[in-house]
């Protein structure tokens, strides 16, 4: 991560993946990793900062089709920018729940523009 400040839970930036570009909600951040040798240095951290690294589950806004990296690497790539600067890139895991439909925004396909 290269962001000037830290990023939390909550916090919501646009994320590209593929043709895609939808704001997302970070809602948990699991693990703090370390970024040379992959082991997780904390769970459930309240924040990652500039040059940390993690797993973070996201939930758009917007109703969107994502690919795991491991079976489709091409769709499986993602960037998070925020200030016309790209300050995440990152691939898509699997989700170990089994999820198949991620959670929209409340009002996806009321109308409402």
């Amino acid at each position: 991560m290269n962001y000037p400040s830290q990023i939390g839970i909550g916090y919501s930036l646009v994320l590209d993946c593929h043709t895609s570009h939808i704001v997302v909600k970070f809602a948990e951040i699991l693990t703090n990793i370390d970024r040379c040798s992959g082991k997780e240095l904390e769970k459930e951290a309240k924040f990652l900062k500039n040059g940390d690294a993690g797993m973070v589950k996201m939930i758009p806004t917007k109703l969107m089709v994502v690919e795991p990296f491991a079976e489709y690497s091409t769709l499986g790539r993602f960037a998070v920018r925020d200030m016309r600067q790209t300050f995440v890139v990152g691939v898509d895991k699997k989700d170990p729940t089994g999820a198949k439909v991620t959670q929209g925004c409340p009002d996806e396909g009321k109308g409402n523009s």
